[in-house]
């Protein structure tokens, strides 16, 4: 993309941000969508993603620019979000191959997605293991803050240069908290630490149900203590003014330092 371009989409993001209706009708979809499970109907690569398409765009934006070798996801589910790491790790490595005129094995390449879950759940585990990106992904069933679990992934990081975590597993404050001061450090400098279900702050308390999180106790309320102790990071709001609608309002957490 030429400059000009870039300046255009600047603009036009930073016109966002100001754009007071325009982010009224964006959280009031947001809000209407929430009850009938809008995020629970996409697919990626024949995996059920419970994400909303903006957020998906998203982060192949970021995996596409930061080009990370290892992703670190904390919660799995039906794996779609596994599946969309590896896609995108598997183009970076097409991208790499063409310009260095090679082919690259993809059980051989350096790039790997990991994923934690305390509770992967068998048929997901299987389909998730004959998938096409299988060769990719390595999971690990646990709870994200079990010391025994942090010390595996931090052994598997040490192994690679470009580290891009993201966070999306039990969302009470204290748990993301403890998952931040875990895995936001393996962050590369220029990567991201993506933490998802900020939105849950701004959100009705009657849509947490009876989950143990809801307003005041919550994965932003985990962000802003951690960012706010840790300078290194910031918060990316040029993203979630370019997509609008996400679940993910200053969770996307660059580390500058």
């Amino acid at each position: 993309m030429n400059d000009s371009f870039q300046k255009e989409v600047a603009a036009r993001i930073d016109a966002n941000a100001h754009d007071d209706a325009l982010k009224q009708a964006a959280r009031g979809f947001l809000l209407a969508s929430i009850a009938p499970k809008y995020s629970y109907n996409f697919n990626w690569l024949g995996r059920p993603i419970i994400q909303y398409p903006q957020d998906m765009v998203a982060m192949q934006e970021l995996i596409w620019t930061v080009k990370p070798d290892l992703i670190i996801e904390t919660g799995i589910a039906h794996g779609g979000s596994l599946i969309l790491s590896a896609s995108m790790l598997a183009l970076l490595d097409m991208e790499e191959a063409i310009a260095a005129g090679t082919t690259i094995d993809p059980r051989q390449s350096r790039r790997k997605v990991v994923g934690i879950d305390i509770d992967i759940r068998p048929h997901n585990r299987e389909a998730i293991a004959a998938h096409a990106m299988s060769s990719r992904i390595q999971m690990i069933q646990g709870s994200s803050i079990a010391p025994e679990v942090v010390d595996q992934v931090r052994a598997l990081a040490a192994g690679h240069q470009t580290v891009l975590v993201c966070l999306d597993s039990n969302h009470t404050h204290a748990h993301v908290l403890a998952e931040l001061e875990a895995y936001a450090p393996l962050t590369s400098v220029g990567s991201y630490c993506v933490v998802f279900d900020t939105v849950v702050e701004d959100l009705p308390a009657s849509l947490s149900n009876d989950r143990p999180w809801g307003p005041g106790d919550n994965p932003k309320t985990a962000v802003w203590d951690y960012v706010r102790r840790h300078p290194s990071f910031e918060i990316d709001r040029d993203i979630e003014n370019k997509v609008l609608i996400s679940v993910a309002p200053d969770g996307y957490l660059k580390r500058t330092s």
